[in-house]
């Protein structure tokens, strides 16, 4: 099994903060495969201060990385229209890593589950986290 991280999880890994990377070791010790994808990476490193780059860098590269494909870009296109449709505007990013873990039959590991409505992800939902 492979657990793609949301962005929000790897934010607070990075940053130490609600548990998150103790959360990583406990997949780890579970054999489960920890995943990120392009779209994490983007937006990891445009939070990141610039002291926290080689701790980032190294969080990052210990992860297995899915690329953006041309079936995941196709896929987060028909996402974003058919959420659309129904009235609900989802997010580039969101949609894309949605697509990245459906195409992969990966399991999304995040607390933003209003980002992620579709019914075909697999999602292991965390509580919110403590965000100030």
């Amino acid at each position: 099994m492979t657990y793609l991280i949301d962005t929000n999880v790897l934010i607070d890994v990075v940053t130490g903060r609600n548990g998150r990377a103790e959360l990583l070791t406990q997949f780890s010790r579970r054999n489960i495969l920890v995943a990120c994808c392009a779209i994490n990476v983007t937006e990891v490193f445009m939070g990141m201060r610039p002291k926290e780059e080689a701790k980032t860098a190294g969080i990052l590269r210990s992860l297995e990385f899915f690329p953006i494909t041309w079936e995941v870009s196709r896929l987060a296109g028909n996402l974003y229209r058919q959420w659309r449709r129904k009235g609900q505007t989802l997010g580039l990013a969101d949609v894309t890593i949605a697509a990245v873990a459906i195409s992969h039959g990966l399991v999304l590991v995040t607390e933003n589950h209003k980002h992620f409505p579709m019914p075909e992800l697999q999602i292991l939902k965390l509580p919110d986290s403590d965000r100030g």
